[in-house]
Parts: C-alpha cells; sequence; structure tokens
C-alpha cells in the first residue's frame, strides 16, 4: 500500500465552457448515491440530494484516498517516527496542492482553517489598525458578520454587475485613503447561485487603494477558480463544500497582514519559542509563515482530503462540473417554468451565468411545509429558509411579502435546490415532477409544526 504525496498540476484558470453539441460529462462517484431513505406513505426510494450548498456529499475518490492514509496517521510537525514523519509531508503537500489548484502566486500563503467562516474571521483578526472594510448586504453571514471590530461600510444590494462594480467605486472613492481597506465579496451566491463579476469589482478595489478577499465557498466547487487571473488578495472557501469532509477550510493569499499580526490561535505550533522572564513573565517568540495562525495539532485528514479533491477535480478537467452544472440547470430551469405559482429569486436577472444553486418561493405554500413533503413524500433533500443570508433573502422577496400558508413559521421564506459533480439528471428530473405533483394536487401527508419546522405526523 502507498499513499501518494504528488502535489496536482495547477488548473486551468476558467476554462471556456464546451459547445452545447458537447456531450455532457457523467455524474462523478460520489457517498451516498445508492443510499435509500423511507416514505411516509409506504416503502422506500433512493435519497436525491439537493443541497449541495449547503454540504456537498465527499467524492468516493476522496473518501478512498483517506481509508488508505488512515493506518498510517500520526502526529504533524513534531514527531520523529516513521508515520509522523508521512503524515507531515501528506500536510505540507497538501497544502501545496491547493496552491496550484487556486493557482496561487509563488509568496502566496496557504493556511489551513475549519471552514470558510474560520478563514474570514481569521482573517479579520489579521487586519492592520485602522483598517476599513466593504461589504455587500448580500454576503453570507460568513462574509458580513466577522468584521465588527473594523469600520465596516454595508453596501446595498446590486442589481445587475455593473452596478455592483458601480456601487463599489463610488463608495472606494469617498473613503479616507490613508487608511488600509479591505473588500469582500461573494464569487457565486449560495442564495441565487448568481456568479459575480470578481475581475472587475478587484480591478475597482485596486485601483481605488483597497484589497479583496474571495469568498469561494460556493465558486470554488463549481469551476476553476485562479487566484493570478482573478488578481484577488486572499481567497476562503470550505472543504465540505469541495466534496471534502471533515470540517476543513482554506484561506489563502498575501503573506504581508498574516505575518504582521498576532497569531490567530495561541498555544502550540503558533509559537516557535516559549521562555520564563526573571519577572515571571512568559516570553514567547512566534512562527512566521502558515504556521502562525494554525495553533494545535492540526487536521490532518481534512487537509488532505481538500487535497485529494483538488486532485480529483483536476484530473476531471475543469470544465466538467460547470458543463454537467449547465445541462442540470437547463433541466430545472424548464421544469420550474411548467409549474404555477414559481418565482426564482435573482439579483442580476435571468440570464445572469449561476452556478448549480436556485432559490425560488411557491406562491400559497409555506418553504418548510413544501422541503418537508418534499423530503416525507419523495425522498428529496433541499434547503428552506433564510439561508444564512438574511439581508439577501428579505431583500429578493420583498418587506411587503403576504404571509405563506401551511405549518412553520408562517413566514415568507424560500426554498432552494442545489447541485454539483455528483448529481445525477434523475435527482433534478423527479424534483421537478414531485414539485409539480405538491403544488397541483397538494401534500397527500399532513403534517404539524414542531420547533418552527413543519414536521409530518406520525
Amino acid at each position: 500500500m502507498s499513499v501518494s504525496t504528488a502535489p496536482a498540476p495547477a488548473a486551468t484558470a476558467f476554462a471556456p465552457a464546451p459547445a452545447a453539441t458537447d456531450v455532457v460529462p457523467a455524474p462523478l462517484p460520489v457517498l451516498g448515491r445508492d443510499v435509500r431513505v423511507p416514505l411516509v406513505t409506504g416503502g422506500e426510494v433512493g435519497y436525491a440530494a439537493l443541497d449541495y450548498a449547503a454540504s456537498a456529499p465527499a467524492l468516493q475518490r476522496v473518501w478512498d484516498d483517506v481509508a488508505a492514509y488512515a493506518p498510517y496517521y500520526g502526529s504533524v510537525h513534531r514527531g520523529a517516527g516513521h508515520l509522523s514523519q508521512l503524515s507531515t509531508e501528506l500536510f505540507e503537500n497538501a497544502r501545496r496542492t491547493v496552491a496550484e489548484f487556486l493557482h496561487c502566486r509563488d509568496d502566496d500563503q496557504v493556511v489551513f482553517t475549519r471552514s470558510t467562516t474560520d478563514s474570514l474571521n481569521l482573517l479579520a483578526r489579521a487586519l492592520p489598525a485602522g483598517c476599513e472594510v466593504y461589504v455587500f448586504e448580500t454576503e453570507h453571514h460568513a462574509a458580513l458578520l466577522p468584521w465588527r471590530e473594523a469600520d465596516v461600510t454595508f453596501l446595498d444590494a446590486p442589481h445587475s454587475p455593473e452596478a455592483a462594480v458601480r456601487t463599489l467605486e463610488r463608495a472606494l472613492a469617498a473613503r479616507d485613503t490613508e487608511r488600509p481597506a479591505l473588500v469582500c465579496v461573494t464569487g457565486a451566491s449560495n442564495v441565487t447561485g448568481e456568479v459575480w463579476p470578481v475581475r472587475e469589482l478587484t480591478a475597482a478595489a485596486h485601483a481605488l487603494g483597497a484589497r479583496i478577499v474571495l469568498d469561494a465557498a460556493q465558486l470554488v466547487p463549481h469551476q476553476a477558480v485562479s487566484v493570478r487571473e482573478l488578481d484577488v488578495d486572499w481567497i476562503a472557501f470550505s472543504g465540505h463544500k469541495l466534496y471534502a469532509p471533515f470540517g476543513s477550510g482554506v484561506l489563502a493569499g498575501r503573506a504581508d497582514w498574516l505575518s504582521a499580526a498576532e497569531p490567530y490561535l495561541a498555544g502550540g505550533g503558533a509559537s516557535r519559542t516559549v521562555a520564563r522572564r526573571p519577572d515571571g513573565s512568559v516570553a514567547v517568540e512566534w512562527h512566521e509563515g502558515a504556521a502562525r495562525h494554525e495553533a494545535g495539532s492540526p487536521n490532518v485528514i481534512g487537509a488532505y482530503s481538500i487535497a485529494s479533491a483538488c486532485r480529483a477535480l483536476t484530473e476531471a478537467g475543469p470544465e466538467a462540473p460547470a458543463a454537467r452544472e449547465r445541462h442540470l440547470l437547463g433541466l430545472l430551469r424548464s421544469g420550474l417554468a411548467e409549474v404555477p405559482g414559481v418565482r426564482v429569486l435573482s439579483l442580476f436577472g435571468d440570464d445572469a451565468p449561476r452556478v448549480g444553486v436556485l432559490s425560488f418561493v411557491v406562491e400559497g405554500w409555506n418553504s418548510s411545509h413544501l422541503a418537508a413533503a418534499l423530503s416525507a413524500e419523495y425522498g428529496i433533500g433541499v434547503r428552506d429558509g433564510l439561508f444564512c443570508a438574511h439581508p439577501l433573502v428579505h431583500a429578493l422577496l420583498g418587506t411587503g411579502a403576504a404571509e405563506q400558508a401551511g405549518c412553520g413559521t408562517g413566514t415568507l421564506n424560500a426554498v432552494r435546490v442545489s447541485f454539483g459533480a455528483g448529481t445525477p439528471d434523475e435527482h433534478v428530473t423527479r424534483f421537478v415532477t414531485a414539485l409539480r405533483e405538491l403544488v397541483t394536487r397538494g401534500a397527500r401527508w399532513t403534517y404539524r409544526t414542531e420547533n418552527g419546522r413543519c414536521v409530518p405526523e406520525s
């Protein structure tokens, strides 16, 4: 048995889309594709996982790689034994693989974290004194909330990519140019799936003396991303969106602010030397580089799983997931158009480029009721609510919306369908059929409210 530690070749940045006549790539093998779930109406059915935007299933390739490594697991960086040395090699090679997958610059750092949320909170702790932060209200809470110690300007939701750039330019042009500034922007919305104009926003930020961090949690799993091509200063994403389990994430980008900041966590691994002073206090010399912000025993399996996912997606071809998702989006959009009362949520309009994420409301239906019926009666898993992006969903729904019928909270929320490289056509077509039946015929089961959620009566 051998465990590969070789880094993957660099991913091509934003490869051109295949022509419409090209064959649609087959789904990549993922865990759970054969899982069957019970129905309240009797029997069971294969589970249709359509909540990739929350957590994508692990690629079978990733799971196999981790299983092959698991017997060789050892402590990282501080052990002399063979397994410790092997684990350290895997961990550091994982860092290089991620850097190449993201097409990072030569002097960029890759810091392993727990998630996108953790990555952006780390960067928030590393902001230089007096830094101003600019963030659109449309962001996921992971990108909206970490900047509480900074001087934050929240920007209104734009209604076109061009408007987003103009809004940012106006805000930055009015700032105090003597102070450092950071822009935080999503690559693709976790609510609408719409792709944001990252290159243009980056150019605007840099032209006006600001840096930019890209929340790529919903972008990296769906298309190839190049830090060099986009010219962003930092990028953050989560492993569990990228078909890799185990609670790991990445913050990659420029080293200077991270090197100048106090360690994100104080403890072993971040400290180079620790000594008692004559006055009884403790003197600490902190590490430079990524180790400065990776205190404690690192999640070597999580880092290795991210690297494995990067290799798998690179080998599949950077255009394959995007081509498959365009096909599935076509099936979904055409199917929803035939269901009465459906309104698809969008900031930029129907023609805006999207990844495999789409949210909608149905006239007369409570979103919790609809999601519960899809699960209990059809074995389909979707997400409902406000998707940890409350200001955006409220802006999309409108403040004057009426309450929804049925069980649940009574407030107007949305239903989200999301998919990716492992989704077969049948999951999307089954969802459209189920939604049409529920909307036209009604639910076949009785539901009640429990802790604010709609659940089937037992």
